[in-house]
């Protein structure tokens, strides 16, 4: 891999390139669908590519028919996607290859401190999960140090800023506390798990499909400054950013099994149009005055990062009821 030492965060460039990339590690629900059919969108709209990427890398969690569902899920919506999808966990050499250049520039360096919060890098973090700041325990160890630990250890990132700064086309110039070294790698000895972080692998995955805009809930706001970081450091380009505000609850939390049933392959077993269910989606988004019933290839001409609504859309909880489908009229 060809990586420079210096890198510039790219304004939006056309035809853009964008990626869907759900986790599989569940069904797609809702507000999932919703930041997919935004980031369709806007690729499809400037006549851009398109990529679907498979983030495996939390092997504990992934459930091999998710990736299925999620297929169908999106297929029957109609979003669509250029080429084969990429499964990241396939990338395990090339990301382990990125890791040794920071290891060459002493930008990463093997640390042993608490597990619990390696186990948590492997996964995207969301919104009030970003942990307590790193006292840098293990900052003094260098990447030789690593030879001589006897213990499982991480690679964490040496970060040289405590924030990074960027422009989001939703919230407009944004600043993000780093939260001191974190972790971009899990290792160890024996059976321990071996293999990269969320933060790290989506940084490495987005340079080499060429992804140069990346639509996400702003549940995933604050990993972008540390996205930023590593991007620097290896001299790659930052894509332009734009994080799409979540579906929550009546309680003002992130959808979860608590706010009840919200997965799309349940609507669809329920019988719920495609087409009713996206013009639902195209209201909450403020891009239709009414749930009037449409395909996505509709809202092409009729939608912008300018009017979309950008406060957190609440959920409730007859979702049939609130876009206007009665089951029982359900051929």
């Amino acid at each position: 891999m060809s990586i420079g030492r210096e890198g510039n965060s790219k304004n939006l460039i056309f035809p853009p390139v964008g990626r869907l990339a759900p986790s599989p590690t569940g069904e797609m629900h809702l507000g999932n669908l919703r930041t997919f059919l935004c980031a369709w969108l806007s690729i499809r709209a400037n006549h851009g590519k398109l990529w679907m990427r498979m983030e495996d890398i939390d092997l504990s969690r992934v459930r091999p028919l998710s990736v299925e569902s999620i297929v169908d899920d999106l297929a029957w919506f109609g979003l669509d996607w250029d080429g084969e999808p990429l499964i990241q966990s396939d990338r395990f050499l090339e990301h382990k290859e990125s890791l040794e250049i920071l290891q060459s520039r002493e930008l990463a360096y093997p640390c042993i401190c608490t597990r619990a919060d390696v186990e948590r890098a492997a996964s995207a973090p969301h919104a009030g999960q970003q942990g307590q700041q790193y006292p840098g325990t293990c900052a003094q160890n260098t990447t030789s140090t690593a030879q001589e630990l006897t213990v499982p250890f991480a690679w964490r990132f040496r970060h040289d800023r405590e924030s990074e700064t960027f422009r989001d086309l939703v919230k407009g110039e944004v600043s993000e506390a780093v939260r001191g070294d974190f972790v971009i790698w899990k290792a160890g000895k024996g059976i321990q798990s071996v293999g990269p972080s969320y933060q790290f692998a989506v940084v490495m995955d987005d340079h080499f499909q060429g992804v140069t805009e990346v639509v996400r809930g702003d549940d995933l706001l604050a990993s972008t400054a540390k996205q930023i970081g590593i991007a620097r450091a290896l001299g790659i380009p930052s894509p332009a950013w734009i994080h799409v505000p979540l579906v929550i609850g009546e309680d003002g939390l992130r959808l979860a099994k608590r706010h009840g049933d919200n997965k799309v392959s349940s609507f669809r077993k329920q019988k719920v149009p495609s087409d009713v269910l996206c013009g639902y989606l195209a209201w909450s988004l403020g891009w239709n005055d009414a749930k009037v019933p449409m395909v996505p290839k509709d809202l092409l001409h009729n939608w912008s990062w300018q009017s979309m609504n950008k406060m957190p859309w609440v959920l409730g909880k007859d979702t049939l009821r609130e876009m206007g489908f009665d089951p029982a009229k359900a051929g």
